[in-house]
């Protein structure tokens, strides 16, 4: 597990470099709901490192850089609300790593991957 100091951003672009290195997006890099982009917090699960490039994957990490930037342009991370964001990203993360372990239990290694948190 890696823990990034910054914003979401920061672990997007984070996530981009590891992406077109071959490394595998095991979750989506943004929430089900705009209202968790102002969050502080956001974790994101990957995979293992492959011998070739995902291009899906790239697509999907350079696209969600794009909409994260179009959406929070102008906006302001919700600190007030912090300590609720780090709970429900604790809960999303802990549904995710359940659901993959159970669709692709031999397909992805979970635990060999790595997962990317922000902390602003």
């Amino acid at each position: 597990m890696f823990f990034i100091e910054g914003t979401f951003e920061d672990v997007l672009i984070k996530i981009r470099d590891y992406v077109h290195q071959g490394v595998e997006l095991v979750s989506h890099p943004l929430g089900a709901s705009i209202r968790i982009l102002f969050s502080p917090y956001r974790s994101v699960i990957l995979g293992e490192k492959n011998n070739k490039i995902n291009a899906y994957h790239i697509e999907i990490i350079e696209s969600s850089i794009i909409s994260y930037r179009n959406i929070n342009a102008g906006r302001k991370i919700d600190y007030k609300n912090a300590h609720d964001y780090a709970l429900i990203d604790v809960e999303l993360l802990k549904v995710s790593l359940k659901s993959f372990k159970e669709i692709n239990n031999n397909h992805i290694n979970l635990f060999g991957g790595d997962s990317f948190e922000t902390g602003a």
